[in-house]
């Protein structure tokens, strides 16, 4: 089993940054594909980006390319979400997700809410 625990979310300004840390434990996630989705009120839960196994390969939603930069440290077992430039539109619950065949793994989120 994966657990995965997310912080570093909060209130910030429009324009502002935050930096969002999804801590793994249980195993070791560096053969997983790493990924960060969110949620917003009376909205589905949406991608946001990903960082696949080991290797630098990223993706990212268009609605934050450019201004979303996710990470990971294989030794710290920790991805990261560097956001900048952040929008009211941002606003959500922010998950970690931890995928390799036959498993998925969530975490409980973390809220993020800019304000204008």
């Amino acid at each position: 089993q994966v657990q995965l625990v997310e912080s570093g979310g909060g209130l910030v300004q429009a324009g502002g940054s935050l930096r969002l840390s999804c801590a793994a434990s249980g195993r070791s996630v560096s053969s997983y594909r790493m990924g960060w989705f969110r949620q917003a009120p009376g909205k589905e839960r949406e991608f946001v980006a990903a960082i696949i196994s080991y290797g630098s390969r990223t993706d990212y939603s268009d609605s934050v390319k450019g201004r979303f930069t996710i990470s990971r440290d294989n030794v710290k077992n920790t991805v990261y979400l560097q956001m900048n430039s952040l929008e009211p539109r941002d606003t959500a619950v922010y998950y970690c997700n931890a995928q390799r065949i036959g498993n998925d793994y969530w975490g409980q989120g973390t809220q993020v809410t800019v304000s204008s």
